[in-house]
């Protein structure tokens, strides 16, 4: 379940429309040649979350923004654009083979890697269920 996870968190995130404008890319791991900003699902993990009558995963995803900016805040809105978009997948995945439970943010984490290059990373922990 965690690389069809994986794919639909991918598709979803690229059908926004404010974000397909914003960033350059949008893809699975980091792109070889793609202008700043870009998103890339960077690592993932899973393990059993099944119960008596259902098989289940949780899998837990690390998104990376790069972008270019002097300020801190400089992207917030993008970030904020980012989350809300996450948060938002539909439970409801059947065609993929999956539902999901529960999809919780984790942790972020900023990083400055200088001449104005900054990263962000987005972790989520998702867990879903055999459709």
């Amino acid at each position: 379940m965690e690389t069809p996870f994986r794919a639909v968190l991918l598709a979803w995130l690229a059908a926004d429309p404010a974000l397909a404008s914003a960033l350059n890319a949008i893809v699975e791991e980091a792109p070889l040649r793609a202008a700043l900003p870009w998103l890339a699902l960077t690592a993932s993990a899973s393990t059993d979350w099944s119960t008596k009558d259902a098989t289940g995963r949780e899998v837990r995803v690390a998104l990376e923004l790069n972008y270019r900016g002097d300020d801190p805040l400089s992207d917030s809105g993008l970030i904020a654009a980012i989350e809300r978009r996450v948060e938002s997948l539909p439970a409801d995945q059947s065609a993929a083979g999956f539902r999901i439970a529960s999809l919780l943010f984790l942790r972020a984490r900023a990083e400055q890697r200088g001449e104005a290059l900054r990263a962000l990373r987005l972790e989520y922990r998702a867990r879903l269920l055999a459709a």
